[in-house]
């Protein structure tokens, strides 16, 4: 299955690992990890997460207030965003009709 990143997903997860490594050294390499683990969990079971309106689903990472939010198809997995959880929720939406 092919992942796709649409650009402002993209954005987030490069903007988020910078803002985390200038926190701590190497702390932007395990929040690469996190994001690396949450669409590897995606790929092994892209039905199997939570649910979120409409046909997207979502994943927690871990240590991390992140989720990582998908469309699954049977030949894609089109990411969406990489969310940070203390954004107003739905904000990704807006994103869906550009």
């Amino acid at each position: 299955m092919l992942v796709v990143l649409r650009p402002e997903a993209e954005h987030e997860l490069l903007e988020a690992q910078a803002w985390y490594e200038s926190k701590a050294l190497g702390l932007g390499f395990e929040f690469a990890r996190a994001a690396d683990a949450a669409v590897a969990s995606a790929l092994r079971n892209p039905y199997g997460h939570l649910r979120i309106e409409e046909a997207f689903y979502r994943v927690l990472f871990r240590k991390f207030p992140y989720t990582l939010i998908y469309l699954p198809s049977p030949d894609e997995l089109l990411v969406i965003s990489f969310f940070h959880q203390y954004r107003e929720p739905g904000v990704w939406l807006d994103r869906l009709s550009n």
